[in-house]
């Protein structure tokens, strides 16, 4: 359909809309009118993205001098195809109503694991040996070698590139992962390199978080992307995490020995090229003093270790001469390190500010704060020199010297915590060194200085006023939408008691009480056995789940569930919680389905879709609040009260209300599905608890559904169940939540899509 939103045509791929799609295209378009920022949070499972999507692109269209790129961030490689492929279809419709092929190039760009077509290389496991391996075949010197002496290995994908793929630009089309892998074969070129070149003219690009919020990345992949564009974070609920991980580095004990081993290969090395080819060291040292910026002289395939400060903070100068010379620079960075390895030789926990820090290490070892800022830079250019073909092993000296660069560059928002144990085994010597960012809006300052519109857009994003706060910018537009539903296809609850009137919650207090166990064993009994297909339960954690099933195990309760439904659990391994997962959908495929006990914040809460029969009710167990004993949450916590007036209390609530929300939110894909949302905990009714889920499912909340036992919970839900049984067509659902275009074009629903979006 051809929709009209406030003057401008957008092509829609399909024949209805829902109510909610509009408005959100309203509000978008208005960040766009504005070109400013926006927070904007949609229900799950009401086609966030095609809306997204179809409104970005008819704005390029009509607007081509005011927004020139639209950057789309998803952060799993499944999300980012899922995204190609409704550009694919809207792409195709807008031919067919048109009648005219748009020139319009999109694609996707993720690393090159996911990307290489090398027979050898392409079969590593791991991404940093891909990596590795590809800096190995492609590095400059490396073909210089080649020239000369045939039989060095090469890359000929990336050469076959290098000749022919710059003077032939990709045509016009949307391409995702497969489709570039399938162009590079044909013509021989790699497609790595080939997305890393053609984002440059591309009209829309789809990668990962970490390109454009990481800085090591960014400075390489995203530097030359124009101002004109615009960026959406979509699934950005965890956008804060993403941000401080990427500024943060760890440094344990066993770096620092391998670091050392860095250290004296480079000697080795340096100490060789000095006999075979001294002139090599005398021309890097000339070019040091001069102070060239190597980011200009390098080629692309060399500077794979990029600077970990933002571009902003990275000092205009030369090198400092006290590190020009390569054995200078060795001899600086073993003194570094021995510091390290002697503040890492704590007793107790030590934490302090990078200016003390400085401090210490001034009065210690003489090192200055100047020639540390120069670290990470001076390191990249020695490894150049030194012709490193495999840079894999040093990543330990890398970050190390990514620290030196941090530390010395940022005085605020960062905190060194040392401890000589993790809190989890305290018997066990593992000393660590966390240095630690604590301000999210540093890492992504820069794209909203730089981009004239971003928008942050998720499903579970309230309470929406937190983001602006804690990323500190200013919106244009802070909105969330209401789901308008034919028929209530959610029902939340909130189960606060067993059945023996004991109330039932995670709190610390009563984890390790008997009955609470029981009652929550006796809720999944109970439900195990009138739900149909599958149900998925979430834990606050790890630990909390291996408890509490062993207690069933041995009350005897496991076996009781296992007769009306199999039971698969999440693990910390990655293989087997896909396996698991596998298994699960196959479960629920035949017989009476099954149950799959998975961990908050855990991979099946975040990415993975429970569509239809797949998951029919979601049983949170508990409030999913961070670990609160962590030292660096603390320092966190802290920092967020200071610096942003947020108190402690109030930001734990909003990041367990936000995973709580997550974890259910899984259940609900779409109007024709359906499912329980059940919050088994007591705290979950109190007014600031509830006050913090999506505006989408505290609607749905009565006053009925706040404290209920078990056995009413098991009520409602047999009544809600049996409502959804019964036939529901798409005709029950035109004019209230489907739209066709003439009904859209009507009065009374232009005034009820007013009422849609809630501005905050």
């Amino acid at each position: 359909m051809r929709v009209n939103i406030d003057g401008l045509l957008v092509y829609f791929p399909y024949d209805y809309i829902y109510p909610e799609q509009y408005s959100y295209m309203l509000e978008l378009k208005r960040i766009l009118d504005a070109k400013g920022h926006g927070v904007l949070e949609m229900p799950s499972g009401t086609g966030k993205t095609i809306s997204l999507l179809s409104l970005i692109v008819a704005y390029q269209t009509t607007y081509p001098a005011e927004v020139t790129k639209l950057i789309y961030c998803s952060r799993t490689v499944p999300e980012i195809e899922k995204v190609v492929e409704e550009l694919r279809k809207l792409l195709e419709y807008h031919e067919r109503q048109t009648g005219k092929k748009e020139q319009f190039l999109a694609l996707a760009l993720s690393s090159r694991k996911n990307l290489c077509i090398h027979p050898e290389v392409s079969g590593l496991r791991f991404g940093k040996e891909v990596d590795g391996k590809c800096h190995s075949l492609t590095a400059s010197h490396v073909r210089m070698q080649h020239s000369s002496n045939p039989s060095v290995p090469i890359c000929n994908f990336y050469e076959e590139f290098d000749v022919h793929g710059r003077l032939e630009p990709l045509s016009s089309g949307v391409y995702n992962l497969d489709d570039l892998k399938v162009y590079g074969r044909q013509k021989g070129w790699c497609p790595y390199f080939l997305a890393r070149y053609s984002i440059l003219h591309a009209n829309i690009i789809v990668y990962s978080y970490h390109y454009l919020l990481d800085p090591k990345i960014a400075d390489m992949v995203s530097k030359e992307l124009s101002r004109r564009s615009v960026v959406v974070f979509d699934e950005a609920h965890n956008i804060d995490n993403v941000c401080i991980d990427s500024m943060s580095v760890n440094i344990s004990r066993r770096t620092l020995d391998n670091c050392q081993t860095n250290i004296d290969t480079l000697q080795n090395t340096i100490q060789h090229l000095k006999e075979t080819d001294a002139a090599k060291l005398k021309d890097e040292y000339r070019q040091l003093v001069q102070g060239l910026k190597e980011a200009h002289i390098a080629r692309e395939t060399d500077v794979y270790l990029s600077n970990p400060v933002l571009p902003d903070e990275i000092l205009q100068e030369s090198v400092p001469g006290s590190i020009r010379t390569a054995e200078h620079f060795v001899g600086f960075m073993k003194r570094f390190l021995e510091y390290l390895k002697s503040r890492l030789r704590v007793q107790h926990v030590v934490a302090e500010n990078p200016p003390s820090f400085l401090k210490d290490i001034f009065d210690k070892v003489c090192i200055e704060r100047k020639p540390l800022r120069f670290c990470a830079e001076r390191l990249r250019s020695l490894l150049r020199t030194l012709e490193i073909a495999d840079l894999t092993d040093f990543s330990p000296i890398t970050l190390v010297s990514n620290f030196a660069t941090l530390v010395s560059t940022y005085t605020k928002g960062f905190t060194i915590i040392m401890e000589p144990f993790d809190d989890r085994t305290p018997t066990v010597v593992n000393p660590v060194l966390h240095f630690s960012c604590l301000d999210p809006s540093i890492a992504i300052k820069p794209v909203f200085e730089r981009f004239q519109s971003v928008i942050i857009t998720s499903g579970t994003l309230s309470p929406l006023d937190m983001y602006p706060k804690i990323l500190d910018f200013r919106p244009v537009i802070l909105a969330t939408f209401t789901m308008t539903l034919a028929r209530t296809c959610l029902c939340p609850m909130i189960v606060g008691r067993g059945n023996d009137q004991v109330t039932i919650s995670s709190k610390f207090e009563t984890r390790e009480d008997i009955a609470v166990i029981r009652n929550y064993g006796n809720l999944l009994l109970e439900m195990s056995a009138i739900v149909p297909d599958g149900i998925v339960s979430f834990f606050t954690s790890y630990h909390y789940m291996e408890n509490i099933v062993a207690s069933w195990y041995e009350q005897g309760i496991l076996e009781n569930i296992q007769r009306n439904k199999l039971i698969f659990i999440e693990t910390q391994d990655a293989a087997e919680t896909s396996v698991a997962l596998d298994k699960y959908q196959e479960a629920c495929e035949n017989g009476r389905g099954a149950i799959l006990l998975s961990v908050a914040r855990g991979k099946v809460s975040e990415g993975i879709d429970f569509v239809h029969h797949y998951g029919r009710a979601v049983i949170m167990f508990g409030v999913p609040y961070v670990y609160t004993q962590s030292r660096i949450l603390k320092a966190r916590l802290e920092y967020t009260r200071d610096q942003f007036q947020i108190r402690e209390n109030d930001f734990l609530t909003f990041d367990a209300m936000r995973h709580a929300a997550q974890c259910v939110g899984r259940v609900i894909r779409g109007k024709t599905d359906y499912g329980l949302m059940i919050f088994a905990d007591k705290r979950y009714a109190r007014a600031d608890k509830r006050g913090k889920l999506p505006r989408w499912i505290q609607e749905h909340i009565t006053d009925s559904n706040l404290n209920l036992t078990v056995d009413e919970a098991v009520q409602i839900a047999k009544h809600f169940l049996r409502q959804m049984a019964q036939p529901f067509r798409k005709e029950d659902q035109l004019g209230l939540s489907l739209l066709s275009l003439e009904q859209l074009e009507s009065e009374e629903i232009m005034s009820r899509i007013q009422e849609i979006s809630h501005q905050v």
